[in-house]
């Protein structure tokens, strides 16, 4: 199936509906995605970063219930605070699901930024009910849904400020084709995900942490990945890592379980990592 970049669609969205709207990317949807967002990305830390803002965000009065009621679990105000996402940014949130962090970045964003939400068909048939409710009535009006298969992303180069993954680069080895799921293709994917962003822009991602020295395959059995794995990934695609936050780990987990063992579910040990595309003219070892 090939792309499309879709506003967020007042009304429920139908599966259906949403799959035969998808058509080639229009590049001229692109740009206007990235107005005003040509230059070099701003360098990102927590330092940078009001925390305040990031509170706004997670207080706005529009948000659902079901969503707060995740907040703490999921300590999204550290992890936006960790990414250093800002005010007038154009951020990419790869496989968003059903949209929980979509919806804090647009607010974090505000008017003057743009978030794109990607999805591609297993995703949205997952999370069909919640992104109807999410997008309903054009309540996000600066989120826009990119409905990609893997290996058809087809992304605009040198256009987002950031890029998000939560608890989804495990699937990059995940095969399920009786699902829909494609194998992915890990280095043409990370290749067209390096060059979209633009220089100096930050790679977040957030991930179910496998036992130490587990092999990548964990992560299509049993939903894990060992932080190893990903950093030595985004090493060989040229990233810079930029540190590990703490604020999602749980030593008391049990790595031999599948993330959705009830006995572990919503309670697992993850991975929260920064990563950075050099800025023009940064020398990297």
């Amino acid at each position: 199936m090939n792309q499309a970049i879709l506003p967020a669609a007042p009304g429920a969205i139908v599966l259906a509906a949403v799959m035969a709207a998808c058509g080639p990317l229009d590049p001229e949807a692109s740009a206007r995605m990235a107005d005003g967002a040509m230059g070099a990305a701003r360098p990102s830390s927590s330092a940078i970063v009001q925390p305040a803002e990031v509170d706004a965000a997670l207080e706005n009065p529009r948000r659902r219930p079901a969503d707060r009621a995740q907040d703490d679990r999921r300590q999204a105000a550290a992890v936006l605070d960790y990414f250093g996402i800002e005010t007038g940014m154009v951020v990419l949130d790869l496989y968003s699901g059903g949209g929980y962090y979509a919806e804090l970045l647009a607010y974090l964003v505000g008017p003057s930024g743009r978030v794109v939400a990607h999805n591609n068909t297993p995703y949205l048939t997952f999370a069909q009910a919640e992104l109807a409710d999410r997008y309903r009535e054009g309540r996000l009006p600066n989120v826009e849904q990119l409905i990609a298969e893997n290996n058809e992303l087809e992304l605009p180069e040198q256009r987002f400020d950031a890029v998000v993954m939560i608890k989804a680069y495990h699937d990059v080895y995940f095969v399920d084709e009786e699902a829909g799921w494609e194998p992915i293709n890990r280095i043409d994917f990370l290749v067209e995900v390096y060059d979209s962003m633009k220089p100096g822009a930050v790679l977040g991602i957030v991930d179910h942490a496998a036992a130490p020295g587990s092999p990548a395959t964990t992560g299509g059995t049993l939903h894990r990945i060992d932080p190893a794995v990903i950093r030595r990934d985004m090493d060989q695609a040229g990233f810079i890592y930029e540190g590990e936050s703490s604020i999602l780990r749980n030593t008391q987990d049990d790595y031999s379980r599948t993330v959705f063992d009830e006995k572990v579910r919503n309670r697992t040990d993850k991975v929260v990592l920064r990563f950075r595309k050099p800025a023009r003219g940064e020398v990297t070892e």
